[in-house]
């Protein structure tokens, strides 16, 4: 009985035993091996002979490739020769000697590096000219030389010079645009005196500009909306307001094509010296200040005076220099008519000042201070007239006649008008005409 044997259970003979799983390589054959020698040499040889046949198919290539460059080369020796010989036959003798000549020393000139000079040589009956050698070069083969900069020295070195060349002039010049650019001074942005002044930014500046526009445009409203009176009493209170409104009104004036008041300036100026001329709603009094010099007489009237050439008034209610009209009485007939008393003016001119809503009162002054047939002139702004005709109409109800009017501007219109003899009126009819201001709209400024 064996060691482990148990009663009841039964064992095979010999256990089984287990393969593993590892390859095994099978022993080398030796007359597997012969047969890939075999292969290896042959391919050898194969390719040895494919290389030789390679190398001959190139070198017959290069032969022929070098048999046609000689070709070539022998073909132009032969064509420079015949062209030689037949222009040895056509030249004389004489001078075929002197070119060979003349060849034989500019070689030889050419080896000591010297410059062979233009010579003639006599022939029988021939100058011959021998051309320049090769060592001296023609102006026009030249090239140009590229400019170079130079220093300060140089320059003071080229300066003591008799006379600059060429080349100096050259060397002066910028090489390239950007260099001018960099030389040629810089043009700095001027600002204007008030900027400078203040020491104000380019961003502070426009905002100032904006409100400047604002307050102007809101100055120029209250003028035109409402009565004289009002406007006076602000500008009383205030004169930094007369003062901001003429300074933005000048600004607007660049902007026009042309300038009513440079207009009257120039009528003005042919008038006879002892004219009397005055201008209601002067502003800064431009028109005195031209006319005064030349010997016209200028009385200037607005609501603030400049202690100089500016007279103080309400133009709309009262301008203080003589004159006189009647109203109709009970008592007085209604058919007469009159011209006034104690007048001393030639000419009123209205230009672009009826403004505020009884602008009408500043026609009836003007009739008022005028002598009997002096002028009045009027510019107002074209955009201002709903109907041009009933404009002129009511003027000539206060005793004016029109002699012109000139519409052809873009901006304005001019209007002359001559005063007349009128009937007089009584209260009613002052009223009435007084509360026709609407004729004419606000002169409004768009906000921009």
């Amino acid at each position: 009985m064996s060691l482990f044997e148990v009663p009841g259970w039964s064992l095979p003979a010999a256990p089984v035993a287990q393969q593993s799983k590892k390859r095994k390589r099978g022993p080398v054959k030796e007359k597997d091996s012969e047969p890939d020698d075999v292969d290896q040499a042959q391919l050898m040889k194969a390719a040895q002979k494919n290389i030789e046949k390679l190398m001959q198919s190139l070198g017959a290539s290069t032969d022929a490739l070098e048999g046609e460059d000689v070709e070539r080369s022998n073909k132009k020796q032969r064509s420079g020769k015949e062209k030689k010989a037949k222009g040895s036959a056509a030249e004389p003798e004489g001078l075929g000697a002197a070119v060979r000549e003349g060849k034989k020393d500019r070689k030889r000139e050419k080896g000591k590096g010297k410059e062979m000079p233009t010579t003639k040589e006599s022939t029988k009956d021939r100058m011959v000219v021998v051309p320049p050698t090769n060592s001296e070069p023609s102006q026009k083969k030249q090239k140009p030389k590229q400019p170079q900069k130079t220093i300060p020295k140089q320059k003071a070195h080229r300066a003591a010079e008799p006379g600059p060349s060429h080349d100096d002039a050259v060397d002066q010049s910028p090489s390239r645009a950007g260099d001018a650019d960099l030389l040629a001074p810089k043009k700095s942005k001027k600002k204007s005196k008030d900027d400078t002044q203040q020491g104000l930014t380019a961003l502070q500046t426009n905002m100032k500009k904006s409100l400047d526009g604002a307050r102007f445009r809101w100055i120029n409203e209250m003028l035109y909306k409402s009565e004289s009176a009002k406007a006076r009493e602000l500008m009383s209170s205030d004169p930094a307001v007369f003062a901001d409104y003429h300074t933005g009104f000048r600004h607007q004036v660049e902007s026009w094509p042309t300038n009513p008041v440079s207009h009257y300036i120039s009528i003005l100026s042919s008038y006879p010296s002892k004219t009397v001329v005055a201008d209601l709603g002067c502003g800064d009094a431009a028109l005195a200040r031209s006319l005064i010099p030349k010997g016209i007489a200028v009385l200037s009237f607005d609501l603030v005076s400049d202690d100089a050439y500016v007279i103080e008034a309400d133009t709309c209610v009262r301008v203080p220099l003589p004159g006189s009209e009647r109203s109709l009485s009970a008592s007085a007939d209604a058919t007469s008519e009159e011209d006034g008393e104690g007048q001393v003016v030639d000419v009123v001119v209205c230009a672009l000042s009826l403004m505020g809503t009884n602008w009408p009162g500043c026609i009836r002054e003007a009739w008022r201070i005028l002598k009997a047939g002096g002028e009045l002139k009027v510019a107002e702004v074209a955009s201002r007239f709903s109907s041009v005709d009933d404009f002129t109409s009511f003027v000539c109800s206060f005793g004016f006649k029109l002699t012109s009017k000139d519409e052809r501007n873009t901006h304005f219109a001019l209007f002359e008008f001559k005063k007349m003899s009128r009937k007089r009126k009584g209260e009613k009819e002052w009223t009435k005409l007084m509360g026709r201001g609407s004729i004419l709209k606000p002169c409004e400024y768009k906000r921009r």
